[in-house]
């Protein structure tokens, strides 16, 4: 009998890897980096074995996929922010097994899902970076899952994430964290402006929009209340991967049942127009009572759609 044992929302902001370097910015987000090296340090004392990670930075048209490769090396250059991450060196172990397991347990669920153990697919940036600071010494094995969801619904995204913790505590002998990889707003800074707006949000519209939203989290009292933000918190809010990876986490946790205040480890930040936080979900038992039903297709019901 698994266990799901920690959970978090996380930045993977580029400024990272260039927090690193020398130069301007050097050291600029050493807040972020300490965030993920504190929730690896917990994984750790909580016996994870397999980071699943959301990835916003990952793209798909249709159904949801798992990357669970047995293996994954090489230099990662981003194609949107080339001058922020060049030639990244990374090296990972996957699970092949638990993400079939997974798949399995999605599709049983009714969540159109297909896992991929044999590709050359490798992971997008929204797993790479979080993964330099938690897993440099590949402790933990490694499962990326699609986020950025271009015509899903989020009551799918929020029943994708209730399977995967049902399989992971009925079917895997072994300890899971989960970690939903993507800011709050994620309106970047307008081309020409960037380097103004390194360390701000875009707007003090969405800055306010996203403090009320942390006040939800951390309040442990209202999450009933922010499950039915999502649709429109993507489209008006910029959030990033239309929230798809936020739903597939409070869809572990139990969606509109969930309980808990939310930890912050690493307080709000702009970067780039966006804004950032790495925070931690306590994982409390759920009976699965508030996980959404199953969302027929219909074109007035209100979904963001295409990409920010």
């Amino acid at each position: 009998m698994g266990k799901l044992a920690l959970a978090a929302k996380i930045t993977h902001v580029p400024s990272m890897y260039l927090s690193e370097l020398e130069g301007p910015h050097k050291g600029c987000r050493q807040s972020a980096i300490d965030g993920h090296l504190e929730i690896s340090r917990r994984c750790r004392e909580y016996g994870v074995d397999t980071i699943i990670v959301f990835d916003t930075h990952w793209l798909v048209n249709a159904g949801y996929h798992i990357n669970c490769a047995a293996h994954w090396k090489g230099d990662y250059t981003s194609n949107e922010l080339p001058h922020f991450i060049s030639n990244m060196p990374f090296e990972y172990d996957g699970n092949p097994a638990l993400g079939q397991l997974l798949n399995q347990a999605c599709n049983d669920f009714g969540v159109e899902t297909l896992a991929h153990d044999k590709t050359t697919l490798d992971p997008e940036y929204g797993t790479l970076v979080p993964m330099r600071y938690m897993n440099e010494d590949r402790h933990f094995k490694v499962i990326s899952v699609s986020a950025l969801c271009t015509v899903h619904f989020l009551n799918d995204s929020a029943r994708l994430g209730w399977a995967m913790r049902d399989a992971i505590e009925k079917h895997y002998d072994g300890t899971v964290a989960m970690l939903a990889s993507g800011s709050l707003s994620h309106r970047f800074a307008q081309n020409g402006t960037a380097l103004g707006f390194m360390n701000k949000t875009w707007s003090p519209f969405l800055e306010n929009l996203d403090h009320e939203v942390i006040r939800m989290w951390t309040d442990g009292n209202r999450w009933a209340e922010f499950c039915a933000m999502p649709p429109e918190y993507a489209s008006k809010g910029h959030g990033e991967g239309f929230m798809h990876d936020t739903a597939m986490l409070l869809g572990a946790l139990g969606w509109s049942e969930y309980d808990a205040p939310a930890e912050v480890l690493t307080p709000y930040f702009g970067s780039s127009g966006t804004g950032q936080i790495n925070a931690v979900f306590p994982v409390t038992p759920q009976t699965g009572q508030g996980i959404p039903a199953a969302q027929a297709s219909n074109p007035d019901v209100l979904e963001p759609a295409g990409r920010l």
